[in-house]
């Protein structure tokens, strides 16, 4: 579910980039008030059964790729390490309260991942 999002979003991207920052701002506050309601539903913290908060974080970490196999490949596979390590302030940012912990976690591993891509595409590696 998240590569053909990161795609759709990064077509948009393609037209207009405000717009497309918008919305990725836009599905993070959504995934922030699901995550939230998911775990009164779920009654645990950062239940497995909740998604939608690596879907955001996958969104940030392939925004701006072009639409191609290496790209999400590598945007994938980098964005699961950082959120498997996570990286400082990751497992920091996990312990906030609610939603906000759900999704900020996987955010930062997004943004991990969108910065290390962005390496990659400049040392022409990708």
């Amino acid at each position: 579910m998240a590569v053909p999002l990161s795609f759709a979003l990064n077509r948009i991207a393609a037209a207009s980039f405000g717009v497309a920052l918008l919305t990725l701002v836009t599905f993070t506050l959504l995934a922030i008030w699901v995550s939230e309601k998911g775990e009164e539903i779920f009654r645990e913290k950062d239940s497995s059964k909740i998604v939608i908060d690596e879907i955001a974080g996958f969104l940030l970490a392939n925004f701006l790729s072009p639409p191609a196999f290496k790209p999400v490949v590598a945007a994938f596979l980098l964005f699961r390490f950082f959120d498997i390590m996570k990286v400082a302030p990751a497992s920091r940012a996990e312990r906030l309260p609610g939603g906000v912990g759900v999704v900020m976690d996987d955010l930062v591993s997004g943004l991990y991942t969108f910065l290390t891509l962005r390496l990659l595409f400049f040392l022409g590696l990708l």
